[in-house]
């Protein structure tokens, strides 16, 4: 079983929730709320993986190319 990616998440002074997948550079996100700014994140991640994996970055069978540990 995989462990889930972890998202921070915090608010901005303009009100706006800013929420980043720790684990994966570059996947953060604003949202008009904390659910939505989450969700958006963590699409953004898995998109990012994807491009990773299309363009041969990373090797899913090889567990240290993954931001993520399988437990």
């Amino acid at each position: 079983m995989m462990k889930p990616l972890r998202i921070e998440i915090d608010t901005e002074d303009d009100g706006r929730w800013l929420a980043e997948v720790v684990e994966i550079p570059g996947a953060i996100a604003y949202g008009a709320t904390k659910r939505d700014a989450a969700a958006k994140a963590e699409a953004l991640a898995f998109r990012i993986l994807a491009e990773r994996l299309e363009h041969g970055e990373i090797n899913p069978f090889n567990e240290q190319d993954l931001p993520f540990k399988a437990e």
